[in-house]
């Protein structure tokens, strides 16, 4: 059991370590997730492209698109292949955004990229992903 302890205490200190680098942040860390994903990614920017690329509902994406809408930081555009899907375009004000805080963003993990070297950081992200599978498998499941 202690075993469990020391191992929530290292998670919950390194979630706390890398979410105190964000906290001058305008909107939420889930919102600046999804402005970078939009900024820098060629995937499907719609809502559902969103959901499936953050692993969560279609209404958690819609929440988000629609108080990123209402702050001005993305543009809904109807998709000419598809009139009931909406493409999510972000404005000047978002890409402003991202590109004056995208390497702050990633700060955390260039440190410890560096720090820990090619091999154990592979290794920690290796890691990282299993355990992530596992929880979200758990979470689908249970």
């Amino acid at each position: 059991m202690l075993e469990i302890i020391q191992a929530a205490e290292q998670i919950s200190l390194f979630c706390r370590l890398n979410i105190n680098t964000k906290r001058e942040l305008p909107i939420r860390s889930s919102e600046m997730g999804m402005l970078i994903y939009l900024c820098k990614s060629d995937r499907d920017k719609t809502p559902m492209g969103v959901a499936r690329f953050f692993n969560v509902s279609k209404a958690m994406a819609t929440n988000m698109v629609t108080s990123l809408y209402k702050k001005d930081y993305i543009e809904k555009t109807p998709s000419p292949s598809d009139g009931r899907s909406l493409l999510l375009n972000p404005t000047e004000k978002a890409k402003t955004l991202v590109d004056s805080t995208y390497d702050e963003y990633f700060k955390t993990m260039a440190v410890l990229k560096e720090q820990m070297g090619e091999e154990d950081f592979k290794d920690f992200l290796s890691l990282l992903k299993k355990a992530n599978s596992i929880l979200l498998e758990e979470k689908n499941n249970g």
